[in-house]
């Protein structure tokens, strides 16, 4: 029997599942594998979602299963797509009926499927759907779009919007996650579009491959200069090359060349930038301002219209945006709502990869553990600071059997910090400014990174700024320069070239003596001072630059004895990408 859920469109045999091993065939009827059981349900504002132009700042009930009908490399959400069994512990039961009273409950506008795909769940979905209809609920999703005609006839009567990830226009591109062809992704942002469901495309743009970006432009222009882009600068995580990674001034360049082909085009993944913001049309009045607010999201920080105005203050063109604008923010916890809960996972999985843990099994018991009862804020917490971050540590390797490992690995992390703070009497402390690849993106000042010049011998100026957001928010350069940090470090995960941050501060007007004095500071190599253990390299890093007459750590040899010690692997700065789970992008520790 052929499944019509997806247009790969499996043939299964009775009593056998589709290759996404989420339906079978039972009695000739296909039915899901896996109903009502959810890994997130939660509250998620509409920017980080991502959804752009459809009720800006509105609060909605974010909701997430496990499993993909695709199988892409360097998924943002591999751990949700591939990695989490479905049958685990860590997913909670709950009908149609409670998840649409949980969204009444939360005070929020509607209900969206997020992160992994809803045709993974399409009959769970379909039932919420048609119950937050009938409690004047909105209904939308984020998804790769490879529905049948048959599946989005059914859908679409419940679907208010949906934000749909184009992986290319190429049958290659498509059969590289195990899809035969492309065509079916046009087809269906026509026919939502058509139907009158509100529509935004998002698509990746990888080093060196710009005119796939304009040419996916040129196509949704065809079907509307209306419809938002979303350009997702590529982060390379899982088995992705870090090569692949453009940097933001690049990304930049793409989204602003784009402008000529739609409306609306917004760049993600790049902290700091303006490609982030809305515009109008016609006269490129600034309409929305926003901040990069983790992986894949954003959040709206000032608007220069009313919440229910559609017209340009400048020019009085209408714009495309739908519904009206929320008069409240809301601001999620540090690892729920969008992609950064995937992060947090990662997170847990790369620390008991250091302790030995190469069990499948055993890391989803942790996840399981973490995820119930307030654990992930607890999780949040452990990881900003280096004693409560040992008993996690410890929690774990006595989860797993590992106490071993895990007193190891605390013991190398503790002798290193001993033998920095040892030396640090007397000397002058310089003061600090951290951020996540713009000059202007501070990093919020609870972060672990702040902690890390403390314990390196600077003073942190992150911590008197009261930066909120996720991970941090955009300063003013009067502010930065009034500040006059004498040291600034640039994120392990979120980087940018020094030439490119050398330019950006010129081309801002920061003179500040770490741009005068030439002490601006790339790691050696991604995730060295957050995420995973990683970063007890990033400190030896930190201390060498703030006081070189004093540390001389070798990194690279630091580096090589921590992986052939903790992960039984040579070190090599080519496999590392931006993944907190996986020490090198080939990394098969866990089975």
């Amino acid at each position: 029997m052929k499944c019509n859920i997806c247009e790969i469109g499996c043939s299964i045999k009775e009593g056998a599942a589709g290759s996404c091993n989420r339906y079978i065939n039972e009695n000739g009827t296909i039915m899901e594998l896996f109903p009502d059981s959810y890994l997130v349900v939660c509250p998620i504002s509409a920017e980080t979602m991502p959804v752009m132009n459809f009720y800006p700042k509105a609060k909605f009930l974010q909701i997430s299963t496990s499993g993909c009908n695709f199988d892409c490399s360097g998924c943002v959400a591999t751990v949700v797509a591939k990695e989490v069994d479905p049958e685990s512990n860590a997913l909670q039961k709950l009908t149609p009926q409670q998840i649409a009273a949980r969204a009444i409950q939360e005070d929020c506008i509607g209900i969206v499927f997020l992160m992994n795909d809803p045709l993974a769940s399409f009959y769970t979905f379909l039932e919420i759907a048609r119950i937050a209809r009938h409690n004047g609920l909105l209904v939308g999703c984020s998804s790769n779009g490879y529905f049948t005609e048959h599946s989005l006839n059914e859908i679409s009567p419940y679907l208010d919007f949906i934000n749909i990830g184009i992986k290319g226009l190429s049958d290659e591109d498509y059969r590289s996650c195990g899809a035969p062809g492309y065509a079916p992704v046009v087809r269906n942002i026509r026919r939502f579009y058509e139907k009158g469901i509100h529509v935004e495309a998002a698509c990746m743009h990888k080093k060196g491959e710009d005119e796939k970006v304009y040419e996916i432009a040129d196509t949704i222009a065809a079907i509307s200069k209306e419809i938002p882009l979303q350009i997702m600068r590529f982060i390379p995580l899982d088995d992705a090359d870090i090569s692949e990674e453009p940097t933001i001034a690049e990304s930049e360049r793409v989204c602003r060349q784009t402008y000529e082909k739609l409306d609306y085009v917004y760049l993600f993944n790049s902290p700091g930038t303006d490609c982030i913001n809305t515009y109008c049309p016609q006269c490129g009045k600034l309409i929305y301002e926003r901040d990069f607010y983790g992986p894949m999201g954003s959040k709206l920080r000032r608007a220069e219209i009313a919440a229910d105005e559609r017209h340009c203050p400048g020019c009085g063109y209408e714009l495309n945006i739908k519904g009206t604008m929320s008069e409240k923010t809301y601001n999620e916890n540090d690892f729920e709502g969008g992609y950064p809960f995937t992060r947090a996972l990662e997170i847990i999985e790369g620390t008991l990869a250091a302790i030995g843990v190469r069990d499948r099994k055993q890391i989803v018991k942790c996840w399981e553990e973490v995820l119930q009862g307030g654990g992930l804020q607890r999780l949040h917490g452990n990881i900003q600071d280096f004693e409560n971050y040992t008993k996690q540590i410890a929690r774990f390797g006595k989860m797993t059997g590992h106490d071993s490992g895990a007193s190891d690995l605390i013991k190398h992390m503790k002798d290193r910090i001993v033998s920095i703070s040892s030396r640090l009497e007397g000397l002058k402390r310089p003061s600090v400014y951290y951020v996540m690849s713009s000059p202007l993106f501070a990093l919020e000042d609870g972060r672990l990174e702040n902690s890390l010049v403390e314990m390196a011998g600077g003073i942190s100026i992150n911590n008197t700024l009261g930066c909120s957001g996720r991970p941090g928010m955009k300063i003013t350069a009067e502010r930065l320069n009034g500040l006059n940090p004498d040291v600034i470090f640039i994120s392990s995960f979120m980087h940018s070239t020094l030439d490119d941050f050398y330019a950006s501060c010129t081309g801002l007007g920061i003179s500040v003596s770490a741009v005068a004095n030439r002490r601006i500071y790339n790691h050696p190599a991604p995730c060295f001072d957050f995420g995973s253990p990683r970063w007890i390299l990033g400190l030896m890093h930190i201390a060498n630059c703030l006081h070189p007459d004093v540390f001389s750590f070798d990194i690279m040899a630091e580096a090589e004895e921590f992986y052939q010690k903790f992960y039984g692997i040579e070190f090599s700065r080519n496999d590392v990408n931006r993944s907190f789970a996986k020490p090198v992008k080939s990394w098969a520790g866990a089975l």
